[in-house]
């Protein structure tokens, strides 16, 4: 059983929540704000929960569909296999990402009571993506390819910061912007190697619309605009200075692009692509934090 849930909540992939937690707890902390650990804690237990739901409801989903049954699986796309192997084991799955989502709910009820009931104004939409993404979102391609932006940048970070600054500011706006458009990047490519199985359950995302050598085009402009906003932020006094440090990413970017566009035709050559934007949304926002780690530290008149 434990075997079963550890591969429908899609544990590798969990490394997502805890670098966008990680970061919004580092930026808390460089605003000086001083949540109890016991805080710190919870929202992290509440995004891993909101991201295991996601996972086991896509699962499930895709199985009933019959999606994973058509995708050629790879360790970044076509899910888990999981319930391919035991198709008896799906409403395991099911149960999973509901208890899961209750979870989120309870404890996003517990802390707006807590806190403010403006915090509601991310909560509820975002129980609503998370049901909603696989079975609708999916089918609408604008809205594909800004939901898990929005729900990891936006409703993720940005509530997390929320919860453990006691406001938002233009710091968390510009660290949430980043991330979203890095992780609407993450999943946009991840799409490429099933547009043909998606295309058979009525998916419409942006590589059946456009197709992969367009959305590669859409997959540059938003890279680029991710390292642009970030000089931008920092000039404006949004982030500190030393939060360019995320521009020694920059080296991943031209073998990324040029691999694209290279082998966007050819599925078979894509996971090596799909392992490198992978490595570059976990390292840059690695680097963010870090350059907030240093900020912090630094003189005043450094920062």
């Amino acid at each position: 059983m434990f075997k079963v849930l550890g591969g429908v909540a899609r544990l590798p992939f969990l490394t997502l929540t805890v670098v966008c937690i990680s970061l919004a707890t580092t930026a808390a902390w460089y605003q000086q704000a001083a949540p109890s650990a016991e805080l710190v804690v919870l929202v992290f237990g509440m995004a891993l929960a909101a991201h295991i739901s996601a996972n086991a409801l896509n699962e499930y989903f895709d199985f009933r569909s019959g999606l994973d049954f058509l995708t050629r699986r790879s360790p970044f796309n076509g899910g888990s296999g999981t319930l391919v192997a035991q198709p008896n084991q799906a409403p395991l799955a099911l149960g999973l990402g509901i208890l899961s989502l209750i979870l989120v709910c309870a404890a996003g009820l517990w802390l707006s009571a807590l806190q403010s009931w403006h915090l509601l104004w991310l909560g509820i939409p975002g129980v609503a993506l998370i049901y909603t993404y696989t079975q609708y979102l999916n089918k609408h391609p604008l809205l594909c390819l800004i939901a898990p932006g929005l729900g990891f940048g936006g409703f993720m970070t940005l509530g997390a910061y929320w919860v453990l600054a006691g406001q938002v500011d233009a710091m968390a706006l510009s660290l949430a912007t980043l991330l979203a458009l890095l992780i609407s990047n993450l999943l946009l490519l991840n799409q490429f190697p099933d547009v043909e199985a998606d295309r058979q359950v009525g998916r419409r995302h942006l590589p059946i619309v456009l197709g992969r050598t367009g959305s590669a085009v859409v997959f540059t402009v938003i890279l680029a605009a991710t390292y642009l906003l970030l000089v931008v932020f920092v000039w404006q006094g949004w982030l500190p200075r030393q939060s360019l440090l995320a521009l020694f990413s920059l080296p991943l970017v031209w073998p990324l692009v040029r691999k694209l566009f290279r082998y966007a035709e050819q599925v078979e050559h894509l996971t090596p692509v799909l392992a490198l934007n992978t490595i570059l949304t976990h390292v840059l926002p690695a680097l963010l934090l870090l350059g907030l780690v240093w900020a912090g530290f630094s003189p005043a008149t450094d920062v």
